[in-house]
C-alpha cells in the first residue's frame, strides 16, 4: 500500500482537491519522519496557492484525521510556528 491510497479512495466531499494537493507537499517536507513545520504563507508561495485556501486545507486535513497541528510557543509566550505531525 502506498503513501497516497488514502487521497486516491477518498471521495471530493470528504477530501477536496486541495487537501490532497497539500498533504502531498507536507509529506515530501516532512521526509522520512512525520514532522514538519512549514508556515502557511511558505506553503501558499511553493504551491502556489492562496493562504486561505491552505488554511482551509489544513483543517480539512485535520478533520479527515490525516494531520495533527500543535501550536508552539516561544519562552517568552508569543506565537512560533505550528508543528504539522502526519498520519
Amino acid at each position: 500500500m502506498g503513501y497516497f491510497d488514502h487521497l486516491y479512495k477518498a471521495s471530493p466531499d470528504e477530501l477536496p482537491s486541495r487537501a490532497r494537493v497539500v498533504y502531498m507537499y507536507l509529506k515530501d517536507r516532512a521526509g522520512k519522519g512525520q514532522d514538519c513545520w512549514p508556515a502557511v504563507k511558505t506553503i501558499a508561495s511553493d504551491l502556489d496557492l492562496s493562504r486561505s485556501t491552505i488554511k482551509r486545507a489544513l483543517h480539512d486535513l485535520s478533520k479527515a484525521g490525516l494531520v495533527e497541528k500543535e501550536t508552539r510557543y516561544r519562552e517568552n509566550g508569543s506565537h512560533t510556528s505550528n508543528r504539522l505531525i502526519l498520519k
